[in-house]
């Protein structure tokens, strides 16, 4: 800096954008570089028709016509490089600024932590611990102390639990068995008292039926 700008303080810096001011300013340009390229799109368009209605009538104008197109098609172009550009750049402060808030929010949590651990000490931790362990098995104790009666026998026969228990199970596969087996069907008695005996007319009658059929039928066969 020289002696004239030491001594009246020079120019000051402007103080730098925020990343949001700077996202904000990016995509602002981009628009507006995007409104020029549609200029620029429409003029190469008429340019090209105009060299095609020039044509060969008006070689001079058509090639002018076409001049033109060429230096808007570079126009074009250089727009569409800085469009990269802008978008990388905008892209990079996007995710820098992303970054920024998450590392503010874990500092942040970080912070939140060690203040709730600030009043604790691992030792108490532990100590607190075993005597809740401690306090439960007293617990457990009085809890089996009181559920046992005082001053009736407890002690358990097994043998006649078991034998009681067989017997209930013999006497379930009796009713069971029982209930499998088919209920006996009551036939009727046999008649005391003779059947009647065929009256001998009844007899005779019949024997003379029988001997006039073989009759015929040895006269059939004959």
């Amino acid at each position: 800096m020289s002696l004239f700008g030491k001594i009246f303080g020079g120019k000051k810096q402007p103080a730098a954008s925020t990343p949001q001011e700077a996202i904000q300013k990016l995509r602002e340009t981009e628009e507006m570089l995007g409104k020029k390229q549609e200029f620029l799109e429409k003029k190469v368009n008429d340019e090209i028709d105009n060299a095609r209605r020039y044509g060969t009538k008006n070689k001079r104008q058509a090639l002018q016509a076409l001049n033109r197109k060429r230096q808007y098609e570079k126009q074009l172009q250089h727009i569409d490089g800085v469009l990269q550009t802008l978008d990388f750049q905008r892209q990079a402060l996007e995710n820098a600024s992303t970054n920024a808030e998450v590392l503010q929010v874990m500092g942040n949590a970080s912070k939140a932590l060690k203040a709730a651990h600030n009043n604790m000490d691992i030792d108490q931790v532990h100590d607190l611990m075993e005597d809740i362990a401690e306090q439960q098995e007293v617990a457990n104790e009085i809890a089996d102390a009181i559920s046992n009666p005082v001053g009736f026998n407890n002690a358990i026969d097994e043998d006649d639990l078991m034998k009681e228990l067989e017997a209930l199970e013999q006497e379930e596969l009796d009713k069971k068995l029982l209930e499998v087996q088919p209920t006996p069907v009551a036939l009727p008695d046999v008649p005391a008292a003779r059947l009647p005996a065929v009256p001998a007319r009844q007899q005779a009658a019949k024997s003379s039926h029988d001997k006039d059929l073989e009759d015929l039928e040895s006269w059939a066969n004959a």
